[in-house]
């Protein structure tokens, strides 16, 4: 219990300073990602494919979910490497792996959220060609 004996007492002006800095660590993101942008691009093209076929309530939850999976998966990894780029600014093998994971977050994520897209998108475009 004595991690209670320092907390600090809720505050409004803290919990919206809060919200900036979380305002600012997204535009940190999208300033310096590349990635997300493409990211962000795809979802865009799937929520305008969603809107033209009318798709489901349920295929919309799944279909922002796994965007924002991805999204989410991108931050944390330009995050890391920042950390990395702070933290271990000279070559390192770990710093190297740690990286890489990260990014190997990110690919897992992206494909996953095509395996949904496909899975969401094939049979409409399949109807809509026919």
């Amino acid at each position: 219990m004595e991690y209670l004996k320092n907390k600090e007492k809720f505050s409004i002006i803290k919990r919206a300073r809060s919200f900036i800095h979380a305002g600012r660590g997204i535009s940190v993101f999208l300033k310096t990602t590349h990635n997300a942008w493409l990211h962000i691009f795809f979802f865009v093209l799937a929520i305008a494919l969603g809107i033209f076929f009318n798709i489901t309530k349920t295929e919309w939850l799944a279909l922002v979910l796994v965007g924002g999976f991805v999204l989410t998966a991108e931050a944390f990894n330009t995050a890391i490497e920042i950390d990395m780029d702070l933290t271990s600014p000279d070559h390192h093998p770990y710093a190297r792996d740690t990286k890489d994971v990260a990014a190997g977050a990110v690919l897992i994520s992206a494909i996953t959220a095509l395996v949904v897209g496909v899975i969401i998108f094939g049979n409409y475009v399949l109807v809509y060609s026919l």
